[in-house]
């Protein structure tokens, strides 16, 4: 039998950052069981025609906390790109999260921060208590942004109205009376230079640590002693669906190499209502390749089967 002090299931962040500090702080062995044929978790990327793909969606690094910055920037350097979303919305393009540019974009307004308070005081609805995701949109914006933006948009990305939803799945989307169209406002942000999965591997390369790619956990668990099992699956997995599976909202995500140097003007494009997917995600526009003639592009199609991406919040 295998002998180590810790097990980790799991190779994403959660699993790769406890190795890393398991080997390099602890100076202890570590054995790491991943079920997929890759580690990164979600994270993961790829080169296909010279360009940097990430296999589960578009995933941007941003965070407030120095410690955690600093941290990572020992794995990665990390290219300046700050994250900006567009929705497609009766034929336009608008800004999203919702700033001055949004609204004036969308109704054809010359709006200032004054102007834009007293619009939204205008149109949004007088709830006295918030209880789903639908109440906050409607008494943040009202009832025409809620129709163009998020109704349609939720209910493809939840399989749900966003009035079956708990107020903190649209509540942490900011709502701002300025003109910052960023999506996020943390203070670090940024792509890895390399991609994610670079940054992955040189977290992983202490010889403390070993990794098994496809392989189930409890395959193996009982020929290995060990003293800690460090778990970062799902949950219902762990204990063997004992009281059924938990639903996840799932992602299946088509990606394809198009002859052409640029599809659209931001990384990011969202489509709230038609068609079906959510969003198309380019990806140089993430990562700042210059690959001449190609790009690559994704869209995201929401369901109940396929990769499980969202713990379903009931």
């Amino acid at each position: 039998m295998a002998d180590y002090k810790y097990v980790i299931v799991g190779a994403g962040l959660s699993g790769l950052t406890i190795a890393e500090r398991i080997a390099n702080e602890l100076d202890e062995k570590v054995l790491v069981i991943e079920k997929r044929d890759h580690i990164g978790g979600n994270v993961y990327d790829f080169y296909d025609n010279g360009i940097l793909i990430q296999k589960y969606g578009p995933h941007i690094y941003h965070t407030n906390d120095k410690k955690v910055h600093d941290y990572l920037s020992q794995f990665t350097e990390w290219n300046d790109y700050v994250h900006r979303v567009l929705s497609c919305v009766d034929g336009k393009l608008v800004p999203m999260p919702i700033c001055i540019d949004t609204l004036n974009a969308l109704y054809d307004l010359d709006l200032d921060e004054d102007s834009m308070r007293q619009w939204i005081d205008e149109h949004k609805e007088d709830i006295d208590e918030v209880k789903s995701s639908e109440d906050v949109v409607l008494k943040n914006a009202g009832r025409d942004i809620y129709e163009k933006l998020f109704k349609n948009y939720t209910e493809k990305q939840w399989g749900t109205s966003a009035a079956n939803l708990s107020s903190s799945v649209i509540s942490r989307i900011p709502f701002r009376f300025n003109h910052d169209d960023r999506y996020f406002a943390d203070t670090y942000q940024g792509m890895p230079k390399d991609g994610f999965t670079k940054m992955c591997e040189n977290m992983a390369k202490s010889d403390n640590i070993h990794i098994g790619l496809k392989s189930d956990y409890k395959d193996y668990i009982d020929k290995i002693n060990y003293e800690t099992l460090i778990y970062t699956g799902p949950i219902d997995y762990f204990y063997d669906y004992k009281y059924g599976e938990l639903l996840y909202r799932c992602l299946n995500f088509v990606y394809e190499i198009l002859d052409e140097d640029s599809f659209q003007e931001v990384a990011v494009v969202n489509y709230p209502n038609d068609p079906y997917f959510t969003r198309i995600t380019e990806f140089k526009k993430l990562t700042w390749q210059d690959v001449e003639g190609k790009t690559a592009i994704m869209r995201e199609y929401p369901g109940f089967n396929g990769e499980k991406c969202y713990p379903y919040p009931t």
